[in-house]
């Protein structure tokens, strides 16, 4: 049976990351995409030149729309770049009653700051709570400090140096697991972590426990490393490849 997923996230002109991979990632595992746009960006393969907000009534307006229409059986959220659109979503997710996983967008690969300071408190504070699952790289998790107040966090480990990568996942009852896999030698790493979120948030659709969910979502990441791994598109840091 198809699955509608929803993902709230911004928009990537040139679809290696965003709203645009996660309905790839989505697709590429059988199922339904619904999308809610937070942003626009003005960004490729070597960065990000612009970001312009979705207002709040235009995100809830979205929310709305597919929630009271469409089955939704998880959620992924990524780019919610002020305190205003994070309003609206947690909002809107307070009663929603599926699998949430966060993917806690902060700053862009090449830099770029993609959400507020005000926002990273507020989200902090009022979705992690809401989530089945947040996805911190280490980066974003040495910055956010403190999230006891999650229900499970998967800590990404692609930015440590070395052969093996190593992502662990800690819930909230003590619970450890790890997930590793050899370093695949590539250049395009754009949109790891929204295909890493999305494909987990899928799986959670699909009824597998958060473990598996997470196994399998590691499945997809090494896929798209290698599928894509040869791709020459962009002058920069291209995209992962999820289709055959």
């Amino acid at each position: 049976m198809k699955k509608v997923i929803l993902t709230i996230a911004g928009s990537d002109s040139c679809a290696g990351a965003g709203i645009q991979q996660d309905l790839k990632t989505v697709t590429s595992l059988g199922h339904y995409c619904a999308t809610v746009v937070t942003a626009v960006t003005a960004q490729n393969t070597v960065g990000v030149q612009g970001v312009m907000p979705v207002s709040k009534d235009m995100v809830t307006a979205q929310l709305q729309a597919v929630l009271t229409d469409l089955d939704v059986s998880a959620v992924k959220t990524g780019m919610i770049p002020n305190r205003d659109c994070a309003e609206a979503v947690v909002e809107a997710l307070q009663n929603v009653r599926c699998p949430i996983v966060c993917d806690p967008v902060m700053i862009s690969t090449s830099g770029t700051r993609l959400m507020t300071e005000d926002c990273i408190d507020y989200v902090r504070r009022n979705l992690f709570p809401l989530c089945t699952l947040v996805t911190p790289n280490i980066p974003e998790a040495e910055y956010l400090g403190d999230m006891s107040n999650c229900n499970a966090v998967l800590l990404k480990g692609g930015h440590v140096d070395g052969d093996v990568m190593t992502d662990r996942l800690k819930l909230n009852d003590g619970g450890m697991f790890e997930f590793s896999s050899p370093r695949i030698n590539t250049g395009n790493l754009h949109g790891t972590g929204c295909t890493l979120s999305s494909a987990i948030a899928t799986y959670l659709a699909e009824g597998k426990s958060l473990p598996e969910a997470v196994r399998l979502g590691k499945e997809v990441i090494d896929r798209g490393l290698n599928g894509g791994k040869n791709l020459h598109i962009g002058n920069g840091n291209g995209p992962l490849w999820l289709f055959d």
